[in-house]
């Protein structure tokens, strides 16, 4: 059940009837709003993705990435230890990591050659002690500088299952406190101590308000409206047997649903779809697309979901959906475009058969995919309007104005939820301090 919203301050948004089922447009344009969104979801109090220990394999592997709009790069010592330190020189503050990924022994600032190790120590500093001149030394850093208190800024990091999560803040609650039990159980499912094997990326930028990606995977039934492909061919019906889940604060949540035996929709089943542009008699060229084969790790208890999206809010979105399994890293710019990139993975003890199958229907996903170019489309459409119109809201109602787990997907709970956790945290206070205002 939903739990009280604190009493907002002056400054906060009107929300319709007080509750999280009108949510103000303005929460997806407020250029101040969203200083503070990053200043209290992606650098104080929250854990944020950052990628996969199988990206990074070998000592002096790295990979550059983001937590919120801060550019950060995810290390392996020496020893290794998985390290993530920030992309700021602490000389004069310059990104000075430009590659993606890469393989390093240390990294060196361009602009005044200031080395660090892997694990953001600083160990070189050109002209430290000056230059010796007609008998005298010239400049220097001062005899009280300290190479250790100038190190790039290190994150708190935590790895479960292969799964890289940083925060810049050290005192942050553990990570398996943060998801909360009901999502970790689902998360240990899927990143259950088997090896990882990195399959490929996709990158696409959305123009529309980074929240919305997270809103479009907490609707559990507009794929069988929007993307009448899955209907079509029986991946995603709103008749699947189905339940979702949110943790106590009901910030993350999971929605599971379990493939029907009846398979692809025709006939009277179809009629579920209730989408005009349904078409009973759509076949694939390629019909291996659906080479669906049930794998032994999807069995939880006496289910086997055949797919569940997890949103960890802020940052990711851990998806299985049949045999192909992948991460999304969302990655804000400013209040109307973010970055989504997919890392599609699979595991070292796969046969070729099952690497090559979850390949295959990786491409029925992703940017380019036969589902989720809608998405996008449909983001970048939403957020053309809420510029438009900054004083209307949206609805959430589908199912009530409460939140709860459900055991169907005819809901809009799960969006509800996250604004009721949205709300406690940009309303604790009646106004951003300057250090928010400025992140």
């Amino acid at each position: 059940m939903s739990t009280p919203i604190p009493k907002p301050g002056p400054d906060a948004l009107p929300w319709e009837l007080g509750g999280t089922s009108r949510i103000p447009f303005a929460v997806y344009t407020d250029e101040q709003r969203h200083l503070r969104e990053l200043e209290r979801f992606f650098y104080k109090g929250h854990w944020s993705y950052v990628g996969l220990e199988a990206e990074i394999p070998n000592a002096g592997d790295f990979k550059r990435t983001v937590v919120g709009e801060r550019s950060v790069i995810m290390t392996r010592a020496e020893d290794g230890a998985v390290h993530v330190v920030e992309n700021v020189c602490a000389h004069r503050g310059m990104r000075f990591c430009r590659e993606r990924h890469g393989n390093k022994k240390e990294f060196v600032c361009p602009y005044h050659q200031w080395s660090y190790a892997t694990n953001g120590d600083l160990q070189g500093v050109p002209f430290r002690r000056g230059v010796r001149q007609d008998g005298k030394v010239n400049g220097g850093m001062p005899a009280d500088f300290n190479p250790k208190e100038h190190s790039l800024t290190k994150l708190k990091v935590a790895v479960r299952g292969g799964v890289v999560f940083a925060s810049f803040d050290h005192d942050v609650e553990s990570l398996e406190d943060y998801m909360g039990p009901a999502i970790l159980t689902y998360f240990d499912r899927l990143f259950n101590g088997r090896k990882l094997t990195i399959l490929g990326y996709n990158r696409q930028r959305i123009p529309g308000n980074w929240k919305l990606m997270q809103e479009n995977i907490k609707d559990p039934y507009h794929p069988g409206l929007l993307h009448t492909w899955f209907v079509t061919f029986g991946l995603w019906r709103a008749d699947n047997k189905s339940q979702l889940l949110m943790d106590e604060h009901h910030r993350h949540a999971a929605m599971v649903s379990t493939r029907g035996s009846a398979g692809q929709a025709s006939g009277q089943a179809s009629q579920v779809t209730q989408v005009s542009s349904f078409k009973e008699s759509m076949q694939l060229e390629d019909p291996r697309f659906l080479d669906i084969v049930p794998e032994a790790w999807w069995q939880l208890d006496e289910a086997m979901p055949s797919a569940v999206m997890m949103t960890l809010f802020p940052s990711v979105i851990f998806q299985q959906q049949v045999n192909s399994v992948s991460t999304r890293h969302i990655q804000p710019d400013g209040t109307g475009a973010f970055d989504f990139v997919w890392t599609h993975f699979g595991f070292a003890d796969d046969s070729e058969e099952m690497t090559q199958r979850r390949l295959r229907q990786a491409n029925l996903f992703g940017p380019a995919g036969f589902v989720s170019a809608d998405d996008g489309e449909v983001i970048e459409f939403s957020q053309q309007a809420f510029k438009s119109k900054p004083l209307h809201r949206t609805l959430a109602e589908l199912g009530g104005r409460e939140v709860g787990d459900t055991d169907h997907m005819v809901t809009e709970t799960l969006i509800r939820g996250m604004y009721e956790y949205w709300r406690k945290v940009m309303e604790a206070d009646a106004v951003a301090s300057p250090a928010e205002t400025s992140a």
